[in-house]
């Protein structure tokens, strides 16, 4: 599988915000282009979980964490839900691939029933109907059948459905151990290299 060059990921307001901050992170490492987009759900869930306030505008979001990451404008772009003539609203210039992490059953739902109503919902009717890789992480528990019925029906359109569970067998000694596995998945699914974690079956690497 060849890298993407672009990837649209989006925040939303569900719990686990840990997980898209460090997907951005890595896929800025990793030298793909990405779209940034976020609600404004997902801002409240950035300042309970991680501490920080983020701007009003995209345009300040974006400055922001382009001087956080020490990338431009051609590493990448912020979004706001009604930016119409952003790049991610038409198939004629869509992303390589889609991530949707933290994705809250709101958003899965209208994704399933391919509403779009805002950016997010937008980019990702556009990955599916062009044939993109989407991938949604949804974090929420339990689950409800009508919950399960969007996702079943997602999956058949090829949909990447990537719950934030965990695993345990690489005896993760902090959160952002548990936090890197789950990256570690999607970063698998997009291609993208990375060195996150040990690999199921590789030795481990000797102590000096």
């Amino acid at each position: 599988m060849n890298p993407p060059r672009t990837v649209t990921l989006a925040l939303t307001g569900a719990s686990g915000m840990p997980y898209g901050l460090r997907l951005l992170e890595c896929l800025l490492e990793a030298g793909v282009q990405v779209y940034l987009l976020y609600s404004q759900a997902a801002q409240v869930v950035i300042r309970q979980e991680i501490g920080e306030t983020w701007p009003s505008r995209a345009r300040e979001v974006e400055a922001q964490l382009q001087a956080r990451f020490q990338v431009d404008a051609s590493r990448l772009r912020v979004f706001g839900r009604e930016e119409w003539f952003a790049p991610v609203a038409s198939g004629s210039n869509p992303a390589d691939a889609m991530v949707i992490c933290p994705c809250t059953m709101g958003t899965l739902a209208s994704v399933a029933c391919g509403l779009s109503d805002n950016l997010i919902e937008r980019a990702a009717d556009v990955a599916i109907k062009e044939g993109r890789k989407l991938v949604i992480v949804p974090r929420e528990t339990p689950f409800s059948a009508l919950h399960l019925e969007n996702m079943l029906k997602l999956a058949r359109l090829g949909v990447c459905i990537l719950p934030a569970n965990p695993g345990f067998y690489h005896h993760p000694q902090d959160i952002g151990a548990l936090v890197d596995f789950i990256v570690a998945r999607i970063l698998d699914q997009l291609g993208v290299p990375h060195r996150l974690m040990q690999r199921w079956g590789e030795a481990t690497p000797e102590k000096d």
